[in-house]
């Protein structure tokens, strides 16, 4: 009886039961492939060196043992992030190139006319982090000190130069911001990204630079350059030792930078889920959220929707503070 026709033929159809099951409930890229079935593309938007580099490359790897496929980085430098969105959007919706966001997703809209929607042409996936922006100087710059800086500043307008990893991005507009609200005048000299500004600044080319804690910290430590102070409303735990630029003398100042993940806007929504699912398990690893940490990220891993929420009020606050100031691209 075991062995009859019958028998064989409901053992089959349970077995293929089974796996028609595991199969629907895998994520699908939308041609009914379970997903992910090869490598996938990681855009970064700046070159290599900078804050979004060291995040990027510090979460690939474990993003790739959840995913079960590698992730792989792809340095695309240029426009404030506009040249990395712009190739993304462009790409199938298939989960197979995902983005890093910067604050210049959110100043882009009011600085440069792009070729995308930078809310209806993404599928936000997740907030990464955040993390200050430290205030750093050339060790040959005299300044010791917030209120040092101003007072050198204002008696020589327009000849400290301070360098950027590009218009528009939290580096700028914390420099810009700074100037607004001290009455100084600096001269701008904006570079294609963190690394290269980083590079600027060891070399002297720029007198100071508010590059994002996680690019600086180490730089600092090894005493190539000189820390003033961070642009956020508290202390970072990875660096104490460092006053806010509002409680050094400028009151109510604040900028972050901060990093998130994004796919292209048709994306299937049950590889969104798995995407989420997996670069937050990542996020949160001890492995990566040490690292994170340890070089003054606050780590966030919220909700797509939460994401998507926190998109819209950046660009709508950035827009007002760049038409306030006068920001223009080049």
């Amino acid at each position: 009886m075991q062995n009859s026709p019958i028998m064989r033929f409901l053992a089959l159809a349970l077995l293929l039961g089974t796996a028609h099951a595991a199969l629907a409930q895998a994520p699908s890229t939308g041609s009914g492939q379970a997903y992910p079935l090869r490598p996938i593309r990681f855009i970064i938007g700046f070159p290599p060196g900078g804050s979004n580099d060291i995040v990027a490359r510090v979460l690939a790897p474990k993003l790739s043992e959840g995913l079960g496929q590698q992730v792989v980085v792809d340095n695309r430098g240029g426009a404030n992030t506009a040249i990395a969105s712009q190739l993304m959007v462009s790409a199938p919706p298939d989960g197979y190139t995902i983005l890093m966001n910067a604050p210049g997703h959110a100043t882009n809209p009011a600085l440069i006319k792009l070729g995308y929607d930078s809310i209806r042409d993404f599928a936000f996936i997740t907030l990464l982090g955040k993390a200050p922006n430290l205030l750093s100087v050339h060790p040959s710059f005299p300044p010791k000190t917030v209120k040092e800086l101003i007072a050198l500043s204002k008696r020589r307008p327009g000849e400290v130069n301070y360098g950027s990893s590009g218009i528009g991005t939290s580096v700028h507009l914390s420099a810009e911001l700074f100037q607004y609200m001290t009455g100084v005048k600096w001269t701008h000299i904006a570079y294609r990204g963190g690394g290269p500004g980083l590079v600027a600044l060891m070399a002297g080319e720029v007198s100071l630079y508010f590059g994002n804690l996680p690019t600086m910290f180490r730089q600092v430590q090894a005493g190539k350059l000189r820390g003033i102070a961070v642009s956020s409303t508290k202390r970072a735990a990875a660096a104490p030792q460092y006053p806010t630029i509002d409680e050094s003398g400028v009151p109510g100042y604040e900028v972050s930078t901060w990093w998130g993940m994004s796919a292209p806007a048709a994306t299937p929504p049950a590889v969104l889920e798995r995407l989420h699912k997996e670069i937050v398990a990542a996020l949160r690893s001890p492995a990566v959220s040490s690292q994170l940490e340890k070089l003054g990220a606050e780590i966030i891993g919220n909700s797509r929707e939460e994401y998507a929420a926190y998109i819209r009020n950046e660009i709508a606050k950035w827009g007002k503070v760049i038409k306030a100031a006068g920001i223009k691209s080049r």
